[in-house]
């Protein structure tokens, strides 16, 4: 249907747009030469950007797996990240149900890194759900945060996120932030500050890369 081809146009069209050298790109680099596995997030809003950058970290052999939303909507997201070579769990980081968890559990001790839209499926938008920090903690792992954005784009206004397709031949700027650490022994009661914390980065580097866009 129409819903297909608009979610698949951003992706064709994610390969002739111009990035600027990533900000932070060392935090990225320590991670792929290492292989240690992690936990990716980046804001919903910000999927056709992020996930095509996240696509240069498969090619460089990097194991990646998407958590994407189990409705319709995340049909066509999961043909593409297959389509890379990526896995697929099928669910939300707000679902923190033992079986979400333990597919998500399952997949980082075979390796994989797990990517998701902290606030996703449905928003608030921007409000980084604790389901990603969670999932984190059980397999203690680092979240790394990540944001972007681009000079010329296209907003879908009547969506909760505002999801952004970035206009051809747009600049785009992509910020990876310095990896932070979610132990297992952390008690549960000490999500929270980790989860602002985060939820923080997240917004820092959305902000940094538009300024780095205005002042080139």
């Amino acid at each position: 249907g129409s819903g297909d081809s608009i979610q698949e146009v951003p992706h064709q069209l994610a390969e002739c747009h111009q990035i600027v050298p990533v900000i932070g790109a060392e935090h990225a680099e320590a991670l792929l030469q290492s292989n240690t596995v992690s936990a990716p997030c980046y804001w919903h809003q910000h999927h056709v950007v992020c996930s095509a950058y996240m696509r240069s970290w498969l090619r460089r052999g990097y194991k990646l797996c998407f958590l994407i939303s189990g409705s319709v909507d995340g049909d066509v997201p999961e043909r593409i990240a297959r389509g890379w070579g990526a896995e697929v769990i099928r669910g939300s980081a707000n679902q923190s149900g033992a079986l979400a968890l333990r597919d998500q559990q399952r997949k980082m001790k075979d390796g994989y890194s797990i990517v998701t839209t902290a606030d996703g499926p449905r928003g608030p938008q921007h409000e980084f759900k604790s389901g990603t920090v969670l999932m984190a903690r059980v397999a203690g792992v680092p979240i790394v945060p990540i944001g972007c954005a681009a000079d010329r784009a296209w907003y879908l206004e009547k969506r909760w996120d505002r999801f952004m397709i970035p206009k051809p031949f747009a600049r785009i700027v992509i910020a990876v932030g310095e990896p932070v650490p979610v132990p297992r022994e952390i008690a549960l009661d000490e999500l929270e500050p980790v989860r602002l914390n985060v939820q923080q980065r997240v917004m820092s580097l959305m902000k940094e890369s538009e300024h780095a866009l205005e002042a080139s």
